[in-house]
Parts: structure tokens; C-alpha cells; sequence
């Protein structure tokens, strides 16, 4: 292996950021992504940075920590930032993406580099010399298990689930409404209002409905930032009303507050899909077409993407890792993304 050459295995969001600041300082780039060759439970494309769960990085303003956090990052030079900042969409103050736009302008960016070599097939070692494991919570098998002869089986994992996506031309603008909560960012959200019949008729099917089975080995852990709307509705009746429901901040045209609010935002450029706001499920897609068009303006409504639940692994970052990410067994790779424990985006 050329010492001149780092190899980054992954080209998510994490190895497309770490390659983009390696060619930026002069070093050369062997970037290894096994999509399309290989593809995960839940990714659909080959492009790098593929936005699998929402297609939000979170607030934007500068009165937050991760706006802070993406303001540091155009001042550094990221790749990452500039892409979401290219393909920005409406989403009051948040900063959401045109996914499409956002991974090609990665992919695109990253393969015309004269620096970066990218290698589109499945790492199933773990080479010599200065290395970067970025391969994220759906790493495959193969190399998983090369990984755990480095670091020991002791993986920890959690379940992480996605959120149903709809077609704009399907929704009920005679129902739903358009605003952000307080007025922040204009009308960026289609909001579908339920009076509390619907919303405890809606919790009721939620919790009645068939589920997506899991491991029988396993017992069942979720990321409290994607959690299962089923997880959130058995905590009690009124969890999701104060959770991704809640009404607060929003006006129906009648200047009233709803009960409770489904939130629907752009996820493309064009305005013709939506993403349900912090419905994650992992109801049955059957169930899901049935439950989910219970909700007020969603009774006609086409789901391009059903909700979907997957398996994500991370390691023991503490006991494994030095505060620089350098692996404690092996001080030439370093670990780097969600896969170390941090909440995706962030």
C-alpha cells in the first residue's frame, strides 16, 4: 500500500467529509463504497451520502448547538454543509435537503477530484497502512467480522426506524394546512390537524396494529431521537400529542389550535413529495397504508416510501478509541461517523 494514500471505507456522510478535508490538504484518497455492487437493508441508491432516515439536519439557527455546529463547518471548508446548503429546501428553521441533489452533488464532487481514487466494491479486509472506517450502523457482514477481529465481538446496537414519505398531489389541501410553528420560515409544512376523536381512534389503530417482527434474540433498543411512533404511543395516551403531534406553535385557518398535528415537509426540490415528521414506524407496510390514511388529509394519500425499521451496530467508542478516534489496538485506523456512537447527522 502507497504510505502517500489514506483508505476511507464508506462513503457516507462521515468518509465523504473525511475525504473531501484530506484532498483539501494535499493527500491522496482511496475512498471504498460497495453500493450498487452490495446494497444495505436500507439504502436505494448508489450515491454517496445517501440520507436513509430524514431528509432534516436539524435547526439551522444560531441560537442552537448543532446551528453552531454547521456554522463552524462552512468555516471549515465542509463538503458535507455545502452540499445541504446547494440542495436546501423549505423547512422553516431547520435545514432540510433534496436528497437526490444532495448525495449526486457529493458523488459528483468526490469522483471528478483528481486526488480521490474511488473503489466501488465491498471491503472485505481491512488494509495496511493509514486507514479510515467509515462504513456506518448497516456495515456489512464480511467486514464486520474483520472488524471484530480487531475489536472483539462486544458490538452494541440499537433499531432505527424511517418515516413514510407521500406524494404532494395525494394530500387533502382542503384538510391540511400550510405553516411553521410561531411563523418561523413561513409555510414550509403541510400540517394535518386531528380533533381529539381522531387523534385517540389514530393512537388506538397505532398501538392495535401489526408490526414489523424483530430478532427473537434480541431485545428491542431505540435511538430516543427516531423512536418508533408504536414506542412512543404504548408510553401513554398522550405522548404523541406532546411528541411529534404536538400543536404547539401551529393555527388552523380558523386561527384555533388542533388537538394534535401530523407535520408533513418538503423532501424534494419540486415540492411533489413529503416526509411525515418524526413518524418513524415499524408498523406492517399493510398496516401502515391502513392506520396512516386514518389521519385527516392523508385518506387518499400515496406513499412513494412506507416506513421501515433496520438493525444499526456501534462500537464501544470508550473502551476502544483514543480521544482522537485513532483505534486503541491499532493507532493507524481511526473510526469516524455513526458507527462510533454519535447521533447520525450530528
Amino acid at each position: 500500500m502507497d504510505a502517500a494514500i489514506v483508505t476511507i471505507i464508506g462513503a457516507g456522510l462521515a468518509g465523504s467529509e473525511a475525504a473531501w478535508q484530506l484532498v483539501g490538504r494535499g493527500v491522496r484518497v482511496r475512498l471504498y463504497e460497495m453500493r450498487p455492487r452490495r446494497m444495505t437493508e436500507a439504502h436505494q441508491t448508489a450515491l454517496f451520502g445517501e440520507l436513509v432516515c430524514s431528509n432534516s439536519l436539524r435547526n439551522s439557527s444560531l441560537e442552537t448547538a448543532v446551528g453552531v455546529l454547521k456554522e463552524e463547518m462552512r468555516r471549515l471548508g465542509s463538503l458535507v454543509i455545502a452540499a445541504a446548503d446547494r440542495a436546501q429546501v423549505p423547512a422553516g428553521s431547520a435545514l432540510a435537503v433534496d436528497r437526490e441533489a444532495f448525495a449526486g452533488f457529493l458523488t459528483t464532487t468526490l469522483e471528478q477530484h483528481p486526488l480521490v481514487e474511488v473503489v466501488r466494491e465491498e471491503a472485505v479486509t481491512i488494509p495496511e497502512g493509514a486507514v479510515i472506517i467509515a462504513t456506518g450502523p448497516l456495515t456489512s457482514v464480511a467486514f464486520g467480522e474483520q472488524l471484530n477481529g480487531l475489536i472483539g465481538a462486544r458490538n452494541l446496537y440499537f433499531y432505527d426506524a424511517i418515516a413514510p414519505i407521500v406524494s404532494a398531489d395525494s394530500i387533502d389541501m382542503n384538510v391540511a394546512f400550510k405553516a411553521s410553528r410561531y411563523g418561523k420560515g413561513g409555510d414550509d409544512y403541510i400540517n394535518c390537524p386531528l380533533d381529539e376523536t381522531a387523534y385517540n381512534a389514530f393512537v388506538a389503530a397505532v398501538i392495535a396494529a401489526d408490526k414489523m417482527a424483530l430478532h427473537e434474540f434480541e431485545r428491542p433498543v431505540y435511538f430516543e431521537g427516531c423512536m418508533p411512533i408504536e414506542e412512543m404511543a404504548r408510553r401513554g395516551q398522550k405522548t404523541l400529542a406532546f411528541g411529534p403531534m404536538r400543536p404547539v406553535g401551529l393555527r388552523d385557518r380558523d386561527g384555533r389550535r388542533p388537538y394534535a398535528v401530523v407535520q408533513l415537509r418538503q423532501d424534494d426540490r419540486e415540492g411533489r413529495l413529503y416526509n411525515m415528521v418524526g413518524f418513524q414506524t415499524k408498523m406492517t407496510y399493510p398496516e401502515q397504508r391502513r392506520v396512516l390514511r386514518m389521519i385527516p388529509g392523508l385518506e387518499h394519500a400515496e406513499f412513494v416510501r412506507l416506513g421501515s425499521l433496520h438493525r444499526n451496530t456501534f462500537i464501544d467508542s470508550p473502551r476502544l478509541l483514543h480521544p482522537t478516534l485513532q483505534l486503541r489496538a491499532r493507532r493507524d485506523l481511526f473510526m469516524a461517523g455513526q458507527m462510533i456512537g454519535v447521533e447520525g447527522y450530528v
